[in-house]
């Protein structure tokens, strides 16, 4: 795959830097830093086909890109075009969550008992903020064998969002809930469906107008089926040779609450510093949201060192200490993230999955990409 540069310095750069000359030099250097390490990334065996990278500090935006959102044509990733964002789509149900929190319409210790009676007794007890902060012991829909069969089955078709917790209703507990940590996509899929008993109106309609309405996000939805709106990063499987185009081969019905989510690197930058930032709930709620434990990573692992929070995770990094998530799936891998006052964000794209072991992704690639993502919280925070 050729690299193709955009570098930010010198093509697109939005707003005024804020800064003394010798931050100024501070900042370009580690712009620089950057984009030889996102060059690197496309360069590798088994590395995407294309990286975008969106840094903000305070109004200054750039923009650094290299390779391409399509392999056929060679047009280059734009900041505006579609995208699965994966993971990073359990930020967005924390958001409708915390903000329904924060409106005294859902408390943190409401349990599945309470909101939803109609699920397996043995979940009753697990509260909403186990639920969010992947404390709940609900095993993952996503690993049973029986949701495999039943995706490789039907790829363009899901099932009603309920019905995806079907393949775990008979499975025990992983542990009480509350004791440990373990991430499970079970737990948005819930955390969603409280969203929707408390308003009685649906998960997508309090997305709309919750989170997209306020913050102006006219590019993100949550779809059903497998189409993507033009123009879109297309998504590829690199371990075939040409790499297989995917983008649209599974329907994200199958992901819903917890992945289904369709955005723009636009839309995610907005999106993230707004979350972090304090835009979309009370200081009393951040304040809960914020409250960590310790070495709760994200899937897949952000940079540094990860401590996970009610759907949003800390990484302290080399640089300073940011808020976000992550999120793959096959053809995408997603980064977002903000300082904790949500004036400095970054996001980093790749349209392809990788993963720390295989089967999916070489670990050499995920490490590489991981690098340049700590890169771009340093040049965010520089």
């Amino acid at each position: 795959v050729v690299a193709i540069p955009y570098l930010a310095d010198k093509s697109v750069a939005f707003g005024k830097e804020s800064t003394t000359s010798s931050s100024a030099k501070a900042a370009k250097g580690a712009d620089a830093k950057l984009d030889r390490a996102l060059e690197k990334l496309v360069a590798m065996e088994g590395g995407p086909p294309g990286v975008i990278a969106i840094v903000q500090r305070g109004e200054h935006l750039s923009v650094h890109r290299f390779g391409v959102a399509n392999v056929k044509s060679g047009r280059p990733m734009r900041i505006d075009d579609h995208m699965r964002i994966a993971s990073a789509a359990k930020a967005f149900s924390g958001a409708v969550a915390l903000s329904l929190v924060s409106q005294g319409k859902l408390s943190l210790d409401d349990t599945i008992g309470e909101r939803l009676p109609e699920l397996p007794k043995a979940w009753r007890k697990v509260t909403l903020r186990q639920l969010l902060n992947h404390t709940s012991g609900i095993p993952d829909f996503s690993l049973d064998p029986g949701f495999q069969k039943a995706l490789f089955a039907s790829l363009t078709q899901a099932p009603p969002p309920e019905e995806l917790l079907s393949f775990v209703e008979d499975e025990p507990l992983s542990f009480e809930p509350g004791s440990e940590y373990r991430y499970s996509n079970s737990d948005n899929i819930i955390v969603a469906l409280m969203v929707e008993e408390a308003t009685g109106k649906t998960y997508e309609q309090q997305l709309r107008e919750l989170v997209y309405k306020p913050l102006g996000l006219k590019k993100t939805s949550l779809p059903r089926g497998t189409d993507l709106r033009e123009p879109f990063i297309h998504g590829y499987d690199p371990s075939e040779q040409p790499p297989e185009d995917v983008s649209e081969l599974v329907a994200a019905g199958w992901a819903w609450a917890s992945g289904g989510i369709v955005s723009t690197p636009a839309d995610l930058n907005t999106f993230i510093r707004a979350y972090v930032g304090g835009r979309l709930f009370d200081s009393k709620t951040r304040a809960q949201q914020r409250r960590v434990i310790e070495g709760g990573s994200s899937e897949p692992p952000g940079p540094g060192n990860n401590s996970a929070g009610l759907a949003l995770f800390r990484y302290e990094t080399k640089c300073g200490t940011v808020w976000g998530h992550t999120g793959n799936t096959p053809g995408y891998t997603q980064f977002m993230a903000a300082s904790g006052d949500g004036r400095r964000s970054v996001t980093v794209s790749v349209n392809s999955q990788h993963t720390p072991e295989p089967p999916v992704g070489e670990p050499a690639v995920f490490e590489a990409l991981r690098r340049a993502e700590e890169l771009a919280v340093c040049a965010a925070l520089a």
